[in-house]
């Protein structure tokens, strides 16, 4: 059976009282994808499943792919967005791609609305070690701002001037989830979990001299920590701590909203 019967089959069933609108609604989200030519399937349904959209990877592909995935999710989307976007193929992008914007220090372009609100209730606190990793830092913030997620940043904070964290106990203290990016030997994470009362999500950066290993030794560290709550993602990986991030506070959200209604 053809996608187009199925959904069709579905949506009679539906009409006719044999299946109930929730079970349709679980039966679509796996229903469906779409071709771009014969490089790219797009996952429509995504969103649907986990809560967030499918997000465009940019090294690999090619200025006129990007565009093309661009175009056919903007359809279906309000919000399209695409990561590790070097300034030259935005340049090249935004000749092709209209209403594009871009946020150099992530390395994110997106099309999205010029005033996205929170969805969510809760506040995502993302601090990084030193202003080298601000690139991963401000790719978590992207992400999250852009998911619809409240974000407050804390820059250059890191073990090295203790201070500078220690006079700023505000944001760890109003963060509902706590995002910390460090390289060198990543101890940030382990000091911020130690005082905070939520989830803390640590990224390893490639920052740092040649025993940090391109981020191997700060993972460890972090790894390692000794202060409890602390998850751990990849390597400069900011769109998947904010992922993560979000995660969170929608399972929240969620928890909140069934104990209202029993």
């Amino acid at each position: 059976m053809s996608q187009h019967e199925t959904l069709r089959s579905l949506l009679e069933a539906v009409a006719s009282g044999k299946v109930t609108p929730d079970i349709a609604l679980d039966s679509l989200k796996d229903l469906t994808y779409e071709s771009v030519g014969e490089f790219a399937k797009i996952d429509h349904h995504r969103q649907l499943r986990t809560g967030f959209p499918e997000v465009i990877w940019g090294p690999g592909k090619t200025a006129d792919q990007i565009a093309q995935i661009i175009e056919v999710m903007r359809l279906r989307n309000s919000v399209v967005m695409a990561t590790r976007i070097e300034p030259a193929v935005y340049d090249t992008l935004q000749t092709k791609v209209s209403g594009l914007r871009y946020y150099p220090s992530a390395r994110i372009c997106a099309i999205a609305p010029p005033n996205i609100e929170p969805q969510f209730q809760g506040e995502i606190g993302i601090l990084s070690a030193g202003t080298a990793d601000l690139p991963v830092a401000e790719e978590a913030a992207v992400t999250a701002e852009l998911s619809g997620f409240c974000v407050q940043r804390l820059w250059d904070v890191g073990v090295a001037g203790i201070h500078r964290l220690l006079s700023n106990r505000h944001v760890i203290d109003s963060a509902s989830v706590l995002i910390v990016v460090a390289g060198m030997e990543g101890a940030l994470p382990s000091v911020v979990a130690g005082l905070a009362s939520c989830p803390v999500i640590a990224v390893p950066t490639s920052i740092g001299y040649g025993a940090s290993f391109g981020g191997l030794a700060p993972l460890l560290t972090m790894l390692n920590s000794c202060a409890a709550g602390v998850g751990v993602v990849n390597i400069d990986n900011g769109f998947g701590a904010a992922v993560l991030a979000g995660q969170i506070l929608r399972t929240a959200e969620k928890l909140r909203l069934a104990s209202l209604g029993s």
